[in-house]
C-alpha cells in the first residue's frame, strides 16, 4: 500500500513516502489447541511479516479469514427443544368412560314399589340409545300396570352454561317422557324437571363422572 503525503514542505513529505514500505504475510505454522474452558478446537496461526512487494491488504484478509474461522468454531449447535407429553383426564386410561350396565333387571316392581334404573346419555345429546329400549320397556309396563306417577329428572355434566344445562336437562327428561307415552303411558302420570348440572350423581371431573352425570333419573311417588 503507497501513502504519499502532500505536505507545504516537499522534502518532509519525501520522507514518508520513502519511509512506508510493503509487507508480505507467511503462515509459517497453523495447528490446533484446546480453548480453555471448553470443547471448541481453536486454529491457531503464527504470522511472520517481512518487507516484500505484496501489499499489506493479504495480511488483512487473512486475519478476517482467521476471525470468521474461529468464531465459526466456537459456535454452540443448536439443541433440539423438545416437549414433554402433557398429562391429561382424557389420555389418562384411568379416566376412561364407563358406565353402569343398567338392564331390565334394575327396574323392578315389588307390590306398591317400583324403581326404574336410570338412562344416560352422549355429551350435548337427548336422543334415547337404543340399549336403553328395554329398560323404557318394562317401566311403561309397571307404570301402566301399577298406575304410579312418577317425575323424571333430566341432569348433565359441569361443562356449559347453567342456562344451556338447564335447557338440555329438560330435553332429555321430555325425550324420555315422550317415549313412555309412545308405550301408552298416560301423561297425566309424568312430569318432567331439569336440575342441569345441579345435583350430580358423582363428584369430580373427567369423563368418567360426565358420563355418569349426563342422565335421566325417576322419582316414583
Amino acid at each position: 500500500m503507497n501513502v504519499r503525503v502532500t505536505d507545504s514542505d516537499p522534502k518532509l513529505g519525501s520522507r514518508l513516502n520513502r519511509s512506508m514500505c510493503r509487507f508480505v504475510v507467511r503462515i509459517s505454522r497453523t495447528g490446533t489447541r484446546q480453548a480453555p474452558g471448553g470443547n471448541d478446537q481453536v486454529m491457531m496461526r503464527r504470522f511472520n511479516i517481512s518487507k516484500g512487494r505484496r501489499p499489506v491488504q493479504i495480511f488483512l484478509a487473512v486475519m478476517i479469514a482467521f476471525l470468521f474461522t474461529v468464531g465459526c468454531a466456537s459456535t454452540p449447535e443448536p439443541v433440539e427443544e423438545t416437549v414433554d407429553a402433557v398429562d391429561s383426564e382424557f389420555n389418562d386410561a384411568s379416566n376412561s368412560a364407563s358406565v353402569p350396565d343398567t338392564t331390565v333387571a334394575d327396574t323392578n316392581v315389588s307390590g306398591a314399589s317400583l324403581s326404574i334404573a336410570p338412562v344416560y346419555f352422549d355429551l350435548d345429546e337427548f336422543e334415547i340409545q337404543s340399549e336403553y329400549e328395554s329398560i323404557l320397556g318394562t317401566a311403561g309396563t309397571a307404570l301402566i300396570e301399577s298406575g304410579a306417577t312418577i317425575v323424571i329428572e333430566g341432569h348433565c355434566d359441569e361443562r356449559g352454561s347453567d342456562d344451556y344445562n338447564v335447557a338440555l336437562g329438560e330435553r332429555r327428561a321430555g325425550a324420555v317422557r315422550n317415549y313412555l307415552y309412545n308405550l301408552g303411558v298416560p301423561m297425566s302420570q309424568m312430569s318432567i324437571v331439569s336440575y342441569g348440572e345441579a345435583q350430580p350423581a358423582v363428584s369430580g371431573s373427567g369423563e368418567t363422572a360426565w358420563q355418569l352425570n349426563r342422565r335421566a333419573q325417576f322419582q316414583v311417588r
